[in-house]
């Protein structure tokens, strides 16, 4: 008897362990950011919060450059980008990329430094489109980074790649897997999804690709609506991760009373809208295109090249370094035409 009363007392603590694992330990505090009785609400853990708060610090600002001077085009050898900034601009800037970016192998983490105008390592190809990117970032849209702006740091954080980052997921044949083809989800410990047993790669399909984000049909049935379960699934994908990275509810960007109303929604939702577009095109324009320049280690088991998402910006919080203007200490990374994948491919 006394065996299988322990026997039940130790199942029910598993029990109670289990039902514990998906609860988060408290304190929790909720705001709330909408009308009463809609379930609006921003819940919040102080004690995680506080972790973020420390890894979303941004970097203090070198001081202002002498002005005047020649410009660095008319100076240097081999500038692409950036050559209409005076020297003393241009080196300032170089600085605070070796800071963003490579503070342990500085300059020659790009450069070849017994020539620094020659183009030999990938990387400093790499570095001159990653400028354009975000000059094209803080110049075509501003509908979702605002007057804010983003430099090199907002993503690296003193990294050589960002923390946050994806490859195209192999399909489950090709992995060969022993249960066969998982249609691409349930699959254990997905941080993409939030460890849900949803898709595991919606970035492929929206953030590279364009597929339609939709969960309800515009018409009724049984003509016309497309919009199948299964589809709604890898939305919902998408949305916990958007969640999960900014930190945010689903209240954060939609009213509870009418989710697909865009009338009834949050303006978050318009700068959402944008921001999806906004990836999407920066990895298609911006970084997809230099997969064959970079060695088999940096790739992924597909082939391709790391790529970018929500949460490679905002890593956690609904702001990236919680709105620090970044634009304010760099204004030549304000704007630009963007240039294309040739240009910043030339080799003098």
């Amino acid at each position: 008897m006394f065996s299988s009363k322990v026997a039940r007392a130790a199942l029910a603590g598993i029990g109670v362990s289990l039902l514990l694992t998906g609860c988060e330990r408290p304190p929790v505090d909720a705001d709330q950011i909408g009308y009463r009785g809609t379930g609006m609400e921003q819940v919040v853990n102080p004690r995680t919060e506080a972790k973020l708060v420390s890894l979303n610090q941004a970097p203090t600002a070198l001081p202002p450059a002498e002005p005047g001077g020649p410009l660095a085009k008319d100076v240097y050898k081999n500038v692409q980008v950036l050559g209409n900034l005076t020297v003393n601009e241009f080196n300032r800037l170089m600085v605070a990329m070796t800071a963003w970016v490579s503070p342990e192998q500085g300059c020659a983490y790009c450069h070849n430094v017994a020539n620094f105008a020659e183009d030999g390592l990938y990387t400093k190809i790499v570095a001159r489109r990653m400028t354009q990117m975000t000059q094209t970032i803080n110049g075509k849209w501003q509908s979702h980074v605002g007057n804010t702006g983003v430099t090199c740091y907002t993503c690296h954080r003193g990294q050589n790649l960002p923390t946050q980052r994806w490859f195209t997921e192999p399909d489950a044949k090709i992995a060969g897997r022993l249960l066969g083809d998982d249609a691409g989800q349930n699959r254990a410990g997905v941080e993409a999804t939030a460890n849900s047993s949803l898709p595991y790669d919606p970035y492929t399909s929206f953030l590279l690709q364009d597929k339609e984000i939709r969960m309800a049909g515009t018409t009724a049935l049984p003509t016309g609506n497309r919009q199948s379960i299964k589809q709604t699934e890898w939305t919902y994908a998408l949305m916990m991760h958007m969640s999960d990275g900014l930190g945010v509810n689903c209240t954060y960007c939609h009213n509870t009373r009418a989710m697909h109303d865009w009338s009834q929604s949050p303006p978050q939702r318009v700068t959402a809208w944008y921001g999806i577009r906004m990836v999407r095109e920066v990895n298609n324009e911006y970084i997809a295109g230099l997969a064959p320049i970079h060695p088999p280690n940096r790739l992924g088991p597909t082939g391709d090249i790391s790529k970018v998402n929500c949460a490679t910006c905002h890593q956690g919080v609904n702001k990236p370094l919680y709105g620090a203007q970044m634009l304010a200490s760099h204004p030549e990374l304000a704007g630009g035409s963007g240039g294309s994948l040739a240009s910043a491919l030339v080799k003098k």
